[in-house]
C-alpha cells in the first residue's frame, strides 16, 4: 500500500507545527515554501531597526527537520491549486499530487485597494521587507545630512508609520528611540533626536486589540519617547513626497505601511467563497467545505469562536492551528473518531513600546511599563526556535539595553531600492 502523501504549503507557525507534530506518523510529508528558513515574525520588526540580524529570528527548515525522516523539503512557489485533481502546480512548471493539502501559505501587505501606495510604504512581513524598511530608515537620516535646504531635511527626518497595531506600535517606539539615543553624537549637520515620528491611525485608539485603559497607557508611553500619536485618520494618499489624511497633506519622506493585512492569492484557487481579506472561511475542523482532504490554517483561514469573532492572526492561534490539523490527520489514518471541533486557546496579547515600556493582557493580568517589559522579554526568547537565537537575541538586547546601540545598522541593497 502507497505511503500516505501529505503537501505542506508554507513553513511558518502553522505549517511547521504541523509537519513537527507528525514526525512519527506513516505519512511522507513534502514542505514547500518559497523561503528556505522559518522565520519569528514577531520579532522582525527588529531586523528592520536594526536591533537584530537576519539569522537571530531565522532558521533554516531543512536544519530544523533535519532528523524528521519522513519530511522532504521544497524550495518553490505554489501557484494554484487543483482540487477535484488533487495537484498543487509550481512556479517552474511541475505539479505535485497529494493526498491531503495543508495550505498554511500566510498573508501579504493589504492597501485597501491601493495598491500603487506599496513603493512608498512598504510593509513588514518577511525578511527581505526587514531588509529594505532598514535600508530606507537609515537613509533616511543619510539624505537628512546631506541637504541643504532646511524644509527638504526636515522631510527627510519626518517618519510616518501607518497602523495602530502591535507592528505599528513597536516600529514607531524603536525608532523614536534610535533617533533619540542611538544615533547621538554621529553626525555634524543634523541632530537625529529632531527627527519627528507620527503612528498614524484611523481607528480612534491604538492596539485595539487591547483594554482600552492599556491602549491609553500605550499611547502615554510612546508621547514620552516623544512619538506624535494620531488617532481617527485615516490615510488618504501616499506618495514620495509623504502622506494626505483628512484633507492635509504631510511631508514624510519615510513611509511605513503596517495597517492591514490580505491572505495568500494562493486561496482564489480553491474554488470557494472566501472573506473580505481573501481567507478562507474553513468548518470547525479546518478543511475546506466540500474537501475534507484540504486543511487550511494560520493566517489564510477564517476560523469563528464561539462568541463570533474569528481567532487573531497571531502566532499561537497559527500553531494550534497547525498542530490540531496533525491530530485530525493521525486520527483518520489510524481510523480513530475525529477530535472535537478546533477551539483557539487565548493566551493573551503582549506589545512593546520601547526601552522598559511594554503593555501586557493576559488571562487577566494587565500590566505596562517597566514589569510588562520584562516579560515581553521573557515571552519573545522562549518562543523562538533554536538555542543559537535565543542566546544571540539576548546577547545583543543585553547590549542594546547598556549602550543603546544597534549593532546591525549596515546599509546594504541596491540605490534603487531607496525610494528617495
Amino acid at each position: 500500500m502507497a505511503t500516505h502523501r501529505i503537501v505542506i504549503v508554507g513553513g511558518g507557525f502553522a505549517g511547521l507545527w504541523a509537519t513537527r507534530a507528525l514526525r512519527r506518523a506513516p505519512v511522507s510529508i513534502l514542505l514547500i515554501d518559497r523561503a528556505n528558513h522559518h522565520l519569528f515574525q514577531p520579532l522582525l520588526y527588529q531586523v528592520a531597526t536594526a536591533g537584530l540580524s537576519s539569522p537571530d529570528i531565522a532558521a533554516p527548515l531543512r536544519h530544523i527537520l533535519r532528523g524528521q525522516e519522513n519530511v522532504e523539503v521544497r524550495l518553490a512557489t505554489v501557484e494554484r491549486v487543483q482540487p477535484d485533481a488533487r495537484r498543487v502546480h509550481l512556479d517552474d512548471g511541475s505539479s505535485v499530487d497529494y493526498d491531503t493539502l495543508l495550505l498554511a501559505s500566510g498573508a501579504t501587505h493589504a492597501y485597501f485597494g491601493h495598491d500603487d501606495w506599496a513603493p512608498f510604504a512598504p510593509g513588514l512581513k518577511t525578511l527581505d521587507d526587514a531588509l529594505l524598511l532598514r535600508r530606507r530608515l537609515l537613509l533616511a537620516f543619510e539624505h537628512a545630512e546631506a541637504e541643504t535646504d532646511a524644509e527638504k531635511r526636515r522631510a527627510w527626518l519626518s517618519f510616518a508609520i501607518v497602523g495602530g497595531g502591535p507592528t505599528g506600535v513597536e516600529l514607531a517606539g524603536t525608532l523614536a528611540e534610535i533617533a533619540r539615543h542611538t544615533l547621538r553624537r554621529e553626525f555634524r549637520h543634523i541632530d537625529p533626536a529632531s527627527a519627528r515620528v507620527r503612528l498614524v491611525e484611523a481607528g480612534p485608539r491604538i492596539l485595539s486589540s487591547f483594554p482600552e485603559l492599556l491602549s491609553a497607557k500605550a499611547q502615554k508611553q510612546l508621547e514620552r519617547l516623544g512619538v506624535d500619536v494620531v488617532t481617527g485618520s485615516p490615510v488618504e494618499a501616499i506618495d514620495a513626497q509623504g502622506y494626505r489624511s483628512n484633507g492635509l497633506f504631510v511631508p514624510a519622506r519615510t513611509v511605513v505601511w503596517a495597517a492591514g493585512v490580505a491572505a495568500s492569492k494562493l486561496a482564489r484557487s480553491l474554488g470557494v467563497e472566501l472573506d473580505r481579506a481573501g481567507r478562507v472561511p474553513v468548518l470547525p475542523d479546518l478543511t475546506v467545505p466540500g474537501h475534507p482532504e484540504i486543511f487550511v490554517a494560520g493566517d489564510l483561514a477564517t476560523v469563528i469562536q464561539k462568541d463570533g469573532k474569528p481567532v487573531p492572526g497571531v502566532a499561537p492561534g497559527a500553531k494550534q492551528m497547525g498542530s490540531y490539523v496533525a491530530r485530525v490527520i493521525r486520527d483518520r489514518l489510524a481510523g480513530r473518531p475525529p477530535p472535537p471541533p478546533f477551539r483557539y486557546r487565548d493566551y493573551g496579547n503582549l506589545a512593546t513600546i520601547g526601552r522598559m515600556a511594554a503593555v501586557v493582557d493576559v488571562h487577566g493580568l494587565k500590566l505596562s511599563g517597566l514589569f510588562a517589559w520584562w516579560f515581553w522579554l521573557a515571552a519573545h526568547v522562549f518562543f523562538l526556535i533554536g538555542f543559537r537565537n535565543r542566546l544571540s537575541v539576548l546577547i545583543n538586547w543585553a547590549i542594546a539595553y547598556w549602550s543603546y546601540q544597534r549593532a546591525a545598522r549596515i546599509i546594504i541593497g541596491h540605490k534603487n531600492d531607496d525610494a528617495g
